[in-house]
C-alpha cells in the first residue's frame, strides 16, 4: 500500500519542502497513522540544485561534525556544503525532521533524490 510521491523541487524554500517530506516519508498523511508503525511512502525528489534557501542561511548557517577526538570539531558552512552536493543538505534537513527513534533510518532509506 505503499505509494510514490515525486516531487519537483525548483524554486522551493529547503525548510518547507523539508518538512512536507518528512511528513510523507512517516506516514502521516494517512488516515489510520500510528507514531510506532512504518507506513510511510517513497519520495523522489528531482531539481533538488535549484532549492531556494531563504535569508542568509547560505553564509551563516553551520554543519558541525567531530570525530570524537579532543579538538576534532570541524565546521563546514551551508554554502560550501550546497555548491559540493545539494541533495547532502535537503537529506539532512530531512533527516533531522524525522523522529528520533529507530525508525528514521529506515524512513530516510526511502527518500530518493534524483541528480540532474
Amino acid at each position: 500500500m505503499e505509494n510514490t510521491h515525486t516531487i519537483d523541487a525548483e524554486g522551493k524554500v529547503l525548510g518547507r519542502l523539508a518538512s512536507q517530506i518528512a511528513i510523507l516519508l512517516r506516514g502521516k498523511h494517512k488516515p489510520d497513522f500510528v507514531p510506532y508503525k512504518e507506513m510511510g511512502d517513497f519520495v523522489t525528489v528531482k531539481n533538488v540544485s535549484k532549492i531556494k534557501i531563504t535569508g542568509k542561511k547560505l553564509q551563516q548557517k553551520i554543519y558541525y561534525h567531530h570525530s570524537g577526538y579532543l579538538g576534532s570539531l570541524k565546521e563546514t558552512p551551508l554554502y560550501k556544503v550546497f555548491e559540493k552536493d545539494p541533495a547532502k543538505v535537503l537529506r539532512t534537513a530531512v533527516f533531522n525532521m524525522l523522529p528520533d527513534n529507530k525508525l528514521r533510518k529506515i524512513q530516510i532509506k526511502r527518500l530518493r533524490i534524483v541528480k540532474e
